[in-house]
């Protein structure tokens, strides 16, 4: 086992985060340690679960039970049912499993789904999601999102902005840096020598000449062309409709694409279950389950924990990978 554990935050408490906190404890309590920071009420009723004072605490606790570093939330239990109380008290979760984190009482990091809404309901939370509050706290300059499962690496170079919003905030800045902060990823935390990026168009047919904008000529290829110069196999703009085949993806290492909804609708077409969310950039490891609060079956027990048990089963790897950049 790896003897640092990774720190699983509580998420928003009404959702199904408690329930695959448990889950993913019994799928991995004999491969790699984790704690759940929570309030251990909102757990299913049969779940197994340890208190513990500190997260070195988790590595003896994990075989026998899930080890809960107690995080109390002010609202009572109820499942499906978000409670703006509640919300301070899940910032100040991720904000201390970030804090155990950098200070290397944990590993890595690995978030539960949070509602956005409840957050800035009941906490005023400014950040469009996760991966904003997560650069804002470790002091990055800027985060990227890389979509992770067995069958494709995706990476949106805009996140969580409204479509209309898109075109204006797509810089030659943000796109190199997101392509550069993928090359980096790849090879330091996924091991891969020379990795294979692929660039997607902003529009259809990535602008066919121009004739449906002009984004991809005038921003896109530009910077793919410095990369290129620069010793990086990176090509593009692909059209984003064609890049996500077998043969396609057979091709790359990875897939930049320009909005958030070119990356994450293909793989989750394909991966739904098995997708992992990680955050680049950040001077620690963070993943995620690629999936919601999922409220209309939270304590219902119908949730899967499959992608929160890849989620914490990456983080670990990732945070022992010590590949040289």
């Amino acid at each position: 086992m790896n003897e640092r554990p990774v720190a699983l935050t509580p998420g928003e408490p009404a959702g199904i985060g408690p329930e695959v906190a448990a889950g993913a404890w019994a799928a991995l309590r004999g491969e790699c340690p984790f704690f759940w920071i929570g309030d251990p009420r909102w757990l299913p009723q049969r779940a197994v679960w340890r208190e513990i004072s500190r997260p070195g605490d988790a590595v003896s606790v994990m075989p026998d039970a899930l080890p809960v570093l107690p995080h109390e939330f002010t609202g009572s239990p109820m499942p499906g049912t978000p409670d703006p109380a509640n919300a301070a008290c899940v910032v100040e979760g991720i904000a201390r499993a970030v804090e155990l984190t950098m200070s290397g009482e944990a590993s890595a990091v690995c978030t539960c789904p949070i509602s956005k809404k409840a957050l800035r309901d009941g906490a005023g939370f400014a950040f469009p999601g996760h991966t904003e509050y997560l650069a804002y706290l470790s002091g990055a300059d800027r985060a990227v999102m890389m979509l992770v499962s067995g069958a494709m690496r995706v990476v949106p170079t805009t996140i969580h902005i409204p479509l209309a919003e898109v075109s204006a905030a797509l810089t030659a800045e943000l796109l190199e840096h997101t392509i550069e902060t993928c090359h980096r990823s790849l090879r330091r935390e996924f091991a891969i020598k020379t990795p294979r990026i692929a660039v997607s168009g902003l529009n259809p047919h990535a602008g066919e000449g121009g004739s449906m904008g002009e984004e991809d000529g005038r921003i896109i290829a530009p910077v793919i062309d410095r990369l290129a110069d620069k010793g990086m196999a990176v090509d593009g703009p692909r059209p984003a409709d064609t890049m996500f085949h077998d043969q396609a993806r057979a091709g790359y290492d990875a897939a930049v694409t320009m909005y958030h909804d070119q990356a994450l609708i293909p793989i989750k077409t394909l991966s739904f279950d098995s997708a992992v969310n990680v955050t680049l950039g950040l001077p620690f490891v963070r993943t995620s389950p690629d999936h919601g609060t999922a409220f209309d079956i939270a304590g219902r027990g119908m949730a899967s924990p499959t992608s929160l048990i890849e989620a914490i089963r990456m983080a670990s790897r990732m945070s022992r990978s010590g590949v040289p950049a």
